[in-house]
């Protein structure tokens, strides 16, 4: 569930539908201060609150033109016409503060698009730690998008279309698409839209394309292929964790065997005296 309202905050509703954090603040974009992540994380922050102050700009000039087509819409010739006057002035500067408006969300895109592009990608070698979960399967032989399955993210996109509520989106400016989750809680791991684009070309998720890109956006499901990979992912991580489970008490019981084993050293009473 996205925490901020579109309506009251629609950069920071943004920056989570698209990016797919849960707290919109640079701490939670980037740990390091000073690399080029964190300066890109502190512009998309910036963006979000510049695109809010210039929403809270419309909603006041909104506001204040419709109180003059009271005015203008009520008997008193007088107050109409004065009414027409201050209407003619609101007008263009709310045409203004639109395109303000438009400005704002375009540079948030923009930035947002330049962050995700500066986020790293997996080391080689653990691009093949997800084909033995059924998850890497490839379309073409010189495929290079193995990073968008590397490591759990495959495993965590089918994840989260079996409990429902995924969808494929793009925004109306930029076409950038990203992912949006009815039921994702602020700790739930992010979802890349090329990882749910490299299952949808593997056959393991299903996008209803009959429904707007847009708005609401295209609903995500598990085909048979990729409920049965969604299984082989359960049940080799379950491995994995039991394996890792026996071997931290084998080691913890044989160091205690080793050091039950080893000869406590003993000072004996007696001191010895030269004689």
């Amino acid at each position: 569930m996205n925490p901020y309202d579109a309506d009251t905050h629609p950069g920071p509703h943004l920056v989570v539908e698209v990016l797919g954090v849960g707290d919109v603040s640079v701490p939670a974009l980037a740990h390091r201060p000073g690399e080029p992540l964190h300066q890109a994380a502190t512009r998309v922050i910036q963006a979000a609150a510049a695109l809010d102050e210039r929403h809270e700009n419309v909603l006041h000039a909104v506001q204040q033109a419709q109180r003059l087509l009271e005015g203008a819409s009520r008997s008193e010739i007088g107050r109409a016409q004065v009414s027409y006057v201050l209407l003619r002035t609101a007008l263009p500067e709310l045409g203004d503060l639109l395109a303000q408006q438009d400005r704002a969300y375009s540079q948030l895109v923009e930035s947002m698009s330049d962050y995700r592009r500066l986020l790293p990608s997996p080391e080689p070698a653990q691009r093949a730690t997800n084909k033995s979960h059924g998850l890497g399967q490839k379309t073409m032989p010189d495929q290079d998008d193995d990073w968008a399955v590397a490591g759990e993210r495959g495993l965590v996109a089918l994840e989260a279309v079996a409990a429902g509520g995924v969808r494929f989106r793009r925004t109306a400016i930029g076409e950038d698409p990203y992912i949006s989750r009815e039921k994702a809680q602020r700790q739930d791991p992010a979802i890349w839209p090329q990882t749910v684009q490299r299952l949808v070309a593997d056959g393991l998720l299903h996008q209803d394309t009959t429904e707007n890109l847009y708005r609401p956006g295209q609903l995500l499901s598990l085909t048979t292929q990729g409920e049965a990979a969604l299984r082989d992912g359960r049940a080799t991580t379950a491995r994995v964790s039991a394996a890792l489970g026996r071997t931290t008490t084998q080691t913890k019981s044989g160091a205690l065997a080793d050091s039950a084993a080893v000869p406590v050293a003993r000072t004996s009473p007696v001191s010895s005296r030269a004689r």
